[in-house]
């Protein structure tokens, strides 16, 4: 019986990829495997008879239908309250930082240090999108600063394909610490009283250096495929100067607010929601955007709502999530019983697996955990791989291949169609090369935490 389960649930998980592949929504996708993966090891467990497995998952299939309801569909969604509330407070900073004017004062500074050469103008483009989106989130921040950054890539000369790449890889690439990112991934890693199994602190330990090396990639990219063309100074302040007349410009002493949160956390272990309300403040103060009570309180709850709504689409998909976490706690025995002698036990086998296939991130595929990856984590999760080695071997594809380069993504459809390129020469570059630094990268959560 545990083998027909077994069965059963992997049918199951290759139709939540065909599913995902195609375009179907991923919050009622995920939901109904939250229900299939609680009714097949219910019923496996009242019917099954094998002695050997009833004994060695004892106190898993004793659960009754009570338990297992109350598990899944209740306390589930009630762990990620705490995940909840990071989400809503860093998308109100990041509201605050593009509203004062600050993210766009940074580029477009940015943008006159480049001077007339274009491959270090974009460069510096990269690093400074990299810096905001290590605090930013949300597809209304990134579509704010593209409409700024790509028309002055492409007014220096930089193709277009090349453009769009290089400003969705940065986004990515400030992702890897990003607060607000964080508390989505930590969803994945909670214990059985609701609090994450995986801290930020464990995060930012390689998240660090992930964000490095994608930058890295991404200036290699531009110094090779860029094609030097010469542009004069007046046109890339011409361009700065049309930007300028889109947004008011923030003072020197603010340009330091993206970083605060992160900063603060890292270096002082100020707590993160603190860390996003002491940065908010600090660039409203230095802007001059606090000016008296009632309009400081207008200001605030406009924000907040506006950064509500830039996290919206994804706090349907996230509560349905735990729902199918827990639900795939269920099935444990049942995917032990049939893969536990397939799947290596082995993390240097499954760190080059999934290097080797890290385009199966793309499309919303079994790589990315904002796909059918969770179905994925909780396979792996059966066969007992710490989460120390198996949240950064699963972040990596999410972050790289469908949060910087997939076109499922909703900002990066946007980029492609703002930028006027082709589906087909965005993805043959951007899968590319983002395929390389997955595979760097998971050579670097090997030697870490292989």
């Amino acid at each position: 019986m545990e083998y027909v389960v077994g069965i059963l649930l992997l049918i199951s998980f290759f139709g939540l990829v065909v599913y995902a592949v195609r375009g179907g929504n991923l919050m009622l996708g995920i939901f109904v495997m939250g229900v299939i993966w609680t009714i097949l090891p219910m019923i496996g467990n009242t019917f099954v008879t094998n002695p050997e497995f009833i004994s060695a998952n004892k106190d898993a299939i004793s659960i009754t239908w009570t338990e297992a309801l109350n598990k899944v569909f209740q306390s589930g969604p009630e762990g990620w309250g705490s995940v909840l509330v990071n989400v809503v407070f860093g998308a109100w900073f990041g509201r605050v930082l593009m509203n004062t004017g600050i993210a766009s004062t940074l580029i477009r500074t940015t943008t006159e240090l480049g001077g007339d050469k274009p491959a270090i103008t974009c460069i510096l483009l990269c690093i400074v999108t990299t810096a905001c989106f290590s605090s930013i989130f949300g597809a209304g921040a990134v579509v704010a600063i593209g409409v700024i950054v790509l028309p002055i890539f492409m007014s220096l000369g930089i193709p277009k394909v090349l453009a769009t790449c290089a400003f969705m890889l940065s986004v990515g690439a400030g992702m890897f610490v990003n607060p607000v990112l964080y508390g989505q991934y930590s969803a994945f890693f909670l214990g059985e009283d609701g609090k994450t199994l995986y801290t930020y602190e464990q995060h930012i330990s390689w998240g660090i250096y992930a964000l490095l090396i994608q930058v890295v990639v991404v200036i290699v990219m531009v110094l090779v495929l860029s094609k030097q063309k010469k542009v004069h100074r007046w046109a890339v302040v011409a361009t700065a100067a049309k930007q300028r007349r889109r947004a008011d410009n923030a003072p020197g002493v603010a340009l330091i607010a993206p970083i605060i949160p992160v900063i603060l956390l890292i270096v002082f272990h100020v707590p993160i929601i603190l860390g996003f309300i002491l940065g908010s403040f600090y660039a409203l103060f230095t802007c001059g955007k606090i000016k008296n009570w009632s309009q400081t309180c207008r200001m605030i709850n406009k924000d907040f709502f506006d950064g509500v709504v830039d996290t919206a689409p994804l706090v349907g998909f996230l509560l349905m999530l735990p729902m199918f976490n827990k639900a795939a706690e269920l099935c444990v025995p049942y995917f032990n019983a049939l893969l536990g002698g397939i799947i290596p036990n082995n993390t240097l086998v499954i760190s080059i697996v999934f290097a080797i296939i890290s385009l199966m991130g793309m499309f919303r595929g079994p790589l990315t955990l904002f796909g059918c990856g969770a179905a994925t984590l909780g396979i792996l999760k059966g066969i007992g791989f710490s989460t120390a080695y198996l949240a950064p071997l699963i972040i990596i594809p999410s972050t790289v291949m469908n949060v910087s380069c997939c076109i499922t993504q909703s900002w990066i459809i946007w980029g492609v169609n703002y930028s006027k390129v082709s589906t087909k020469e965005y993805l043959k570059l951007s899968a590319g090369v983002g395929w390389i630094i997955c595979i760097i990268l998971q050579a670097m959560i090997y030697v870490m935490f292989g």
